[in-house]
């Protein structure tokens, strides 16, 4: 039976990326900015950090996927670690955005820890989130419509940290002596998202269900799932195409702030006077990207139904990689160009995620087809493998391209650093959107295929009950 959802599970669902991509925007936007201009530690620190613990974080997500399949209770297999971690979520994201009065190297070490902790939490709710897709629904129509509440709502709580963030950090920041405190600023202004955050992973847990098991009889074997998984060619493709998307959109979220703050010689849009704080140019474009990426999520359902899944990834990412190249060529003068394009460049990345995320449910249906087994949280891990992958790379490619470049804290910039800022919103996270696309084309699971797998897997279900 192909389940319809109604409109509380699918906007419960969406709760939990809301909670999830506040943190994931606050780390991509302005961990690294924070890193350097608030906590006081050089770009090829964090560069090195940021490579170093998500290489180890990327390794925890295939073996949460494992924990996760393995996980047996009342609320099912995916659906508890949303209730078991969303305080312990809220607590270490704090302590994250937290600067302790230490000397530089202790501070380094603080930084690994906390930071290294922060994504091991993050994994152990997002796997399982990221999961409860593939078992909520067996209607392909339905996880299409599922993921794009998902994308809806976490963009809109991107938007809401990017609207909020610099200008809470500016309240908060205030002190009676009238010098701002940023640090004290960037502690308080997390310490509210994080309790919304852990709010929306305890609706998301009440609102949703579990429906799709694992065939009966199967036995658990973890080498059984591996050897599956080695031989799924479509999950290879789809990991490949999602790293690169995620370097695209590393890069370009992490260079956003530098490019703002150094290149334009007046980072401030506009005053409001009422609560005295200046919105500046990066917030207006960084929001604009998100309400563009909506647009975006919006989009992917109608159009995937009409040129399928895979056509409107690739075309996607193409004409993404075309406006990037253009960018590089936009001066300070042209601001209207220059929003113009985050526009345009945002929903072609919007557009992209609900699809990714469908296309591993598929993969998870394929793969059950295919030897008998099913093995959802292995295979979903992969996306948020692929996710910590690409933020690795583009992350740790951004600090180090800001030491090469000769890039230095609260200073004027040398023009060969203005060139690399300009290059790292451009050109260089193009060589991402090209790469995303070259993968999405050796991908063979189209939706006519999909559908014979599901009917036939619905079959083999309704023989077993």
């Amino acid at each position: 039976m192909m389940q319809q959802l109604k409109l509380k599970e699918k906007v419960g669902y969406g709760f939990g990326d809301f909670a999830s991509s506040m943190f994931w925007k606050l780390f991509s936007m302005y961990l690294l900015f924070f890193y350097t201009d608030v906590f006081g530690i050089s770009a090829a620190m964090v560069g090195t950090m940021f490579l170093v613990t998500r290489i180890f974080d990327g390794v925890n997500d295939p073996i949460m996927g494992i924990i996760a399949d393995r996980t047996n209770t009342k609320w099912g297999k995916f659906r508890p670690y949303l209730l078991w971690m969303a305080i312990p979520f809220a607590i270490i994201g704090i302590l994250t955005f937290t600067t302790p009065d230490l000397e530089t190297p202790q501070k380094l070490i603080y930084a690994y820890i906390t930071y290294t902790l922060m994504m091991i939490v993050y994994t152990t709710v997002n796997v399982p989130y990221a999961s409860l897709l593939g078992v909520m629904t067996s209607n392909i129509k339905e996880r299409t419509s599922l993921a794009t509440y998902r994308f809806v709502f976490a963009f809109a709580g991107s938007i809401l940290v990017l609207a909020f963030a610099e200008p809470l950090v500016s309240i908060f920041s205030k002190t009676d002596s009238g010098i701002e405190d940023a640090a004290k600023g960037w502690q308080y202004a997390v310490i509210i998202f994080g309790i919304i955050a852990a709010l929306l992973f305890y609706f998301t847990f009440s609102f949703t269900r579990e429906r799709i098991s694992p065939p009966k009889g199967q036995k658990i074997s973890l080498t059984s799932d591996l050897k599956d998984l080695a031989k799924n060619k479509p999950w290879f493709i789809l990991l490949g195409a999602g790293v690169c998307s995620l370097i695209f959109n590393s890069l370009r979220d992490g260079s956003t702030i530098y490019y703002f703050k150094y290149y334009f010689e007046n980072q401030d849009a506009f005053h409001l006077p009422v609560i005295n704080v200046d919105i500046t140019y990066s917030t207006l474009y960084l929001v604009l990207g998100q309400i563009a990426n909506i647009i975006g999520v919006v989009l992917a359902k109608p159009v995937s139904s009409r040129i399928g899944k895979k056509d409107t990834f690739l075309f996607a990412m193409i004409l993404a990689t075309i406006l990037s190249c253009i960018f590089f060529w936009f001066k300070e003068s042209n601001i209207e160009l220059i929003f113009i394009f985050q526009f345009l460049i945002s929903i072609c990345a919007g557009i992209i995620f609900p699809l990714l995320w469908s296309m591993y449910a598929d993969i998870a249906d394929f793969s059950e087809w295919k030897t008998g087994r099913r093995a959802t949280g292995l295979i979903f891990s992969s996306s948020s493998m692929s996710q910590k992958m690409g933020w690795t790379l583009g992350g740790a490619l951004t600090g180090w391209m800001l030491a090469y470049y000769g890039f230095e804290a609260n200073a004027v910039q040398t023009e060969d650093a203005k060139v690399g800022i300009r290059m790292m919103l451009s050109f260089i996270p193009a060589i991402g959107a090209i790469g995303s696309a070259i993968f999405i084309y050796f991908y063979k699971l189209d939706d006519q295929f999909v559908l014979q797998i599901n009917k036939e897997l619905t079959e083999r279900r309704e023989k077993e009950l």
